[in-house]
């Protein structure tokens, strides 16, 4: 009995949402849906408030949908995100680097808020100039960056992200897909790696809150049992 007494109680993996589900492929699945629809449902929002204020502009045989969007861009900008958002808490095990700040949904809540109100102020708020405008929505990703992540790997991923999705849309104006009004860094604006590298930190936010609330939910079950 003594022997049985002192015996450590190993602790299961995180795994499952539901008592369902036991796979860690399965949550990985399953976060990734909720990822994608996510991103899609920024995508669906954040382009018919750029194409309203005529910034993105696509050929009229494109614009088919509800949405006065391309049919292409929700599916490719949620694939996007779920790759992000899964990418971010593998990130942090690997490297083991600690989270600055308590995760809670108020905080990627307020985070989702300050990137919808950068892209807001890309298409919105008239600048001088597009340096001035760059500048400005540069201080205010960092700022995102610096609020809710601060950690090197967020930054170091939000870097590769911009410059990533940033070469693609310049191949994609590049080929005819569709077009920035005033370009003027090569083919788009001087702004887009700030809202790349800003949708990055905040995806990441997101999938590092549901890698938590599923380990949450592990623990919770684990103790009732």
């Amino acid at each position: 009995m003594a022997e049985n007494d002192a015996t450590p109680t190993v602790p299961k993996k995180c795994g499952p949402y539901i008592s369902s589900v036991t796979s860690r492929g399965m949550n990985l699945v399953i976060r990734g849906v909720v990822l994608f629809f996510i991103g899609v449902f920024l995508a669906l929002v954040l382009n018919l408030l750029q194409i309203q204020r005529n910034v993105t502009l696509f050929p009229p045989d494109v614009i088919t949908s509800i949405f006065s969007s391309a049919w292409w861009v929700p599916p490719c900008c949620g694939t996007a995100s779920a790759v992000i958002g899964l990418l971010y808490p593998c990130m942090d095990r690997h490297l083991g680097e600690p989270h600055k700040f308590k995760r809670e949904w108020s905080s990627v809540m307020r985070c989702v808020a300050v990137f919808v109100g950068i892209n807001h102020a890309s298409a919105k708020v008239d600048f001088a100039n597009n340096i001035q405008l760059s500048l400005t929505l540069a201080a205010l990703s960092i700022g995102l960056w610096w609020t809710f992540d601060r950690s090197r790997s967020g930054f170091g991923l939000g870097v590769g992200i911009a410059f990533l999705a940033t070469l693609v849309s310049q191949l994609l104006v590049y080929n005819g897909v569709y077009q920035y009004t005033s370009p003027d860094f090569l083919y788009v604006r001087s702004w887009l790696p700030c809202i790349f590298f800003a949708g990055g930190i905040t995806m990441g936010n997101i999938g590092r809150q549901l890698a938590m609330y599923e380990c949450k939910v592990i623990a919770e079950k684990s103790h009732e049992d």
